[in-house]
């Protein structure tokens, strides 16, 4: 009960990362293709634990470029908690860029992903010492999803991810599928769905 996101200042610094974002990756979208998109969404994110826990939410935004069958995407997501009885704030920000192919052109239109990912989580003192501590971690991750161009200049997607994908995973998977063919499944640590929506210039 006690610990609720601090949702004060999320979504004006998320707009100053994706304005940042614009004036770097803009002038690489091509003038007469109107592939260049700017728009927010929402993310949910499970851990891949034995546990049954909670999906967690992140706000943030993305940059898409591309209007053919190949795209690029750049999403910002961003999360903070207030534990008040550790004393702690916790802001999680990660930053993915995912390779889009589309596997058909238009009005719906569905796809796959897949790229980097950059997760920094950041612990600070509420009070007291200005004690911080962050960390970055880095994974890949691949998915797929659909989206729907009502207008012109409007597409709504989602799709569903999987996060931290390990090529070199050393569990044994066992039966059929184990030995050397088990060394070319991935494993993962996480799934993630994402919604949003993106205005195309």
């Amino acid at each position: 009960m006690g610990n609720m996101p601090d949702r004060t200042t999320t979504r004006p610094r998320i707009w100053m990362m994706l304005i940042a974002l614009a004036a770097v990756v803009g002038p690489a979208a091509p003038a007469r293709a109107q592939g260049f998109g700017v728009g927010m969404r929402m993310a949910w994110v499970t851990s891949d634990v034995l546990v049954e826990v909670d999906k967690i939410r992140f706000v943030g935004g993305q940059i898409r470029l591309g209007s053919g069958r190949v795209g690029l995407e750049v999403a910002i997501d961003r999360r903070s908690e207030t534990l008040e009885a550790f004393n702690q704030k916790i802001v999680e920000t990660p930053i993915q860029t995912s390779l889009i192919l589309r596997m058909a052109r238009g009005k719906i239109a569905p796809f796959l992903l897949v790229g980097p990912g950059w997760y920094r989580r950041r612990v600070e003192a509420i009070d007291g010492p200005d004690l911080t501590v962050s960390t970055t971690e880095f994974g890949w991750h691949a998915g797929g999803g659909l989206e729907v161009r009502p207008a012109r200049h409007f597409g709504i997607h989602g799709d569903y991810r999987y996060t931290f994908l390990d090529f070199d995973n050393d569990d044994d998977i066992g039966g059929i599928v184990g030995g050397v063919f088990g060394k070319l499944l991935p494993g993962h640590k996480g799934s993630m769905w994402t919604f949003g929506g993106s205005f195309y210039f």
